[in-house]
């Protein structure tokens, strides 16, 4: 019985979430939910973590690997200066190329 109450809650919560996200038309709904990348022969997710008032996406993955993108600009790695398969490219090249993974509510 716990356990249903508390996929009920985390259900409850995500849609809570999903409904105020676009009744804000938040930012988040602009940028796809997660960027796939290879990167020394290796594929990485790097999901998105926020994003700030002037439209930069930051996206996440593991071994501490980070990116931000804007609406208009490219694909750049932080705090390294290495090459992936996203750097350089803007978000419509990524979703052209099938490395954007976007996430719709209906």
């Amino acid at each position: 019985m716990s356990r249903s109450l508390a996929v009920l809650l985390v259900a409850a919560g995500a849609q809570a979430f999903g409904s105020a996200a676009r009744a804000e038309d938040n930012l988040f709904d602009r940028f796809p939910f997660a960027v796939a990348c290879e990167y020394k022969g290796t594929q990485h997710a790097f999901y998105l973590s926020k994003v700030t008032a002037d439209g930069t996406a930051t996206y996440l993955a593991s071994d501490n690997f980070a990116g931000t993108i804007t609406l208009s600009g490219q694909a750049k790695a932080t705090g390294a200066e290495e090459v992936g398969s996203c750097l350089g490219k803007t978000l419509e090249e990524l979703r052209e190329s099938g490395q954007a993974r976007d996430i719709r509510a209906n």
